[in-house]
Order: C-alpha cells, then structure tokens, then sequence
C-alpha cells in the first residue's frame, strides 16, 4: 500500500541545532537565578549533610560566595539565617535586631559588592523557640494580627540595613499591604516586596529546615501556608496580595506545583518566581550520587520546565552550578 506524501513534517523544525533555536520557546540563563545561602555566625563554613554543596556559611565564607556568584553570572541572592537558641524567643524579637546576623551580613555585602540584589526573608521560624512562622498563642494558635506587626519591624530593619527586595514566606493575612506601608512609613518606597504567595504546606522543605535547625517544636504548618491539594486557593492569595502591593509573586515549592505556576502567570501581569526548595535539590544530587540520572542534564531540565511554566525568577541552590554549566555550552 503506497503512502501519500507528508506536506506537514514537524521534524524539518528540529534538524540541526540553528534551526531548533530560532524558534526555542524558552530560554534559561543566570540572570533569572536568585542564589539562596544560609548564614551563620561561626568562623568556619559548615556543610550541610543534606544539601550537597552547600553550607552554613561564616560572614567571610558569605563574601567568598558571593563574590563566586558574581563571576558565574549570578547577580541576586537572598539569605536565611541559623541562629543560636539564645537568639529565640516566643516572639522571635531577634528578628528585626539591627545588629542581627541578616543586618549586619547585608550590610557587609552592599559594602563590598554593591551591584548584588539582596533579597530578605520576612519570618520568625529562625528567631522563634517555638519553630512557628509566626506567634503561638498558649492554646497552640498562630497569632497572625500580632505576628504581622513584628514582622513590619523586621523589614523595615532589612531594609536599613540594606535590602533591595523584601520576601514574606510566613503566609499571615495581610502582611504584605502592612509591610508595605511600614515601607513607605520608613521612607523605603523603592524597596519591593517578592510575596510568597502560593507556598504549600510541603513535605518537600525538609533538608531546609535541617540546614537552619527550624522545625516546628510542635504541629505542623498547615493552619498558615496552602493545602497541597489547592489550585483555586492560590487565585484567592494573588488577588489579595497583587491588592495590598506585592511587586512579584512567589510560587513554594516548583516543580510539583508546576500547574500553579502556569495558573498565576496567566491570571496577572506581576512578574512570577518560583522556588526550587531543598527537597527538590537534594533529590537530584542523590540520584545523581548513586549514578541513576546525569545530574546536569536533569538539573538543567528541571530549571527549564519551571521557566517554561511561566516563572520569570527561579530561587535555586542550583544558581552557581547551572551557570557554570550554561556557559559552558
């Protein structure tokens, strides 16, 4: 039986790597990388078992890192702080101190490298004995009018010492159109909040919480950040926080809430970000430790699936690596 001739051969549009260019629909590079770091106020760096690759890192390993970023291509990063026992608290008061460890290591860092976006965490897990995001009440409560109002006054301290963009992952009601105006209050018009606006519930967090010793003394997060079962939910939380200001709106964690990614992107103009939290890495870096996947390759995939998506800002440990790789060709 003879075959009639194919007038239509989508295959013509993939034949050499020029032609398959012209029309890539997606593009990743460095400069939509923010390079999480973990701090610490030690004199030596501390490799983090869970997390290959990284480290609690001392204020002169911070500025090493940093300037490493840099000349990989990667211009942003955001910090979280481990802090002692002896700086919590049941209000987590450390948290807006000005010589805190966050304060003090961005202002160390505008110093040194001023073209680098700082980019901040606004929430109590690392300052709280209680391991919460916000304040707990004695009935085990999370206490969101009275966290909210701390959690101004940590911004604002970030942003005097120095933070170019604020990012408040604790998930209180209103906090983004309170920390705004205690913004603009202080004089910090030009400083934007990144929302963490659809962060779920995840099981995926834990090697983060290992690297900062903050999980929750006690329960679980799930009365504050989304139901992993919730898409709706999330137009909900964007409609609110695009009303009280946010600048950009953070999707946490990527690659399993894909389709929340995609949902957002289409339902504002806001730019969208996306974490690549510690679960997802320390996968890779396992399957590519026991020889199972070609850990370039996935990372890189991975990357590019969450651009595809919609984001227009990846939070990635990857940031370094993938640049390097990138550059490589």
């Amino acid at each position: 039986m003879s075959q009639l001739p194919l007038s239509a051969r989508p295959r013509r549009n993939r034949k050499s790597p020029a032609i398959r260019a012209w029309h890539r629909e997606t593009w990743l590079s460095a400069d939509h990388f923010v390079y999480p770091l973990f701090i610490h106020a030690g004199a030596e760096d501390q490799p983090i078992g869970a997390m290959p690759g990284c480290s609690r890192l001392s204020p002169d390993g911070l500025l090493r890192e940093v300037e490493g970023a840099l000349e990989d291509g990667v211009k942003s990063v955001v910090l979280f702080p481990a802090e002692p026992d002896s700086h919590k608290s049941p209000r987590g008061d450390h948290a807006w101190s000005p010589d805190g460890l966050v304060q003090s290591s961005l202002r160390a860092i505008k110093e040194r490298f001023p073209e680098v976006v700082l980019v901040t965490d606004v929430a109590l897990d690392p300052y709280s004995s209680d391991g919460h995001d916000g304040i707990v009440a004695e009935d085990g409560r999370i206490l969101n009018d009275q966290t909210v109002a701390v959690l101004c006054r940590q911004a604002v301290s970030q942003a005097d010492a120095g933070a170019d963009v604020i990012a408040p992952s604790d998930m209180m009601d209103g906090r983004v159109g309170s920390i705004r105006r205690a913004l603009d209050s202080a004089g910090y018009t030009e400083v934007s909040i990144l929302s963490y606006c659809a962060k779920y519930a995840s099981a995926f967090y834990g090697p983060f919480r290992e690297a900062l010793d903050s999980a929750p003394k006690f329960g679980d997060k799930a009365t504050y950040q989304m139901d992993p079962a919730n898409a709706r939910e999330a137009l909900r939380e964007l409609e609110l926080d695009e009303a009280e200001g946010a600048d950009i709106l953070m999707v946490k964690p990527a690659l399993p809430y894909l389709d929340i990614i995609k949902l957002l992107r289409e339902n504002t103009a806001l730019p969208i970000a996306a974490y690549q939290v510690s679960g997802e890495y320390a996968m890779i870096k396992a399957a590519a430790a026991n020889g199972w996947v070609t850990e370039r390759k996935v990372a890189l995939e991975a990357l590019t699936s969450i651009r595809r998506a919609g984001a227009d800002v990846i939070f990635t440990y990857y940031a370094r690596q993938a640049a390097r790789w990138m550059a490589q060709g």
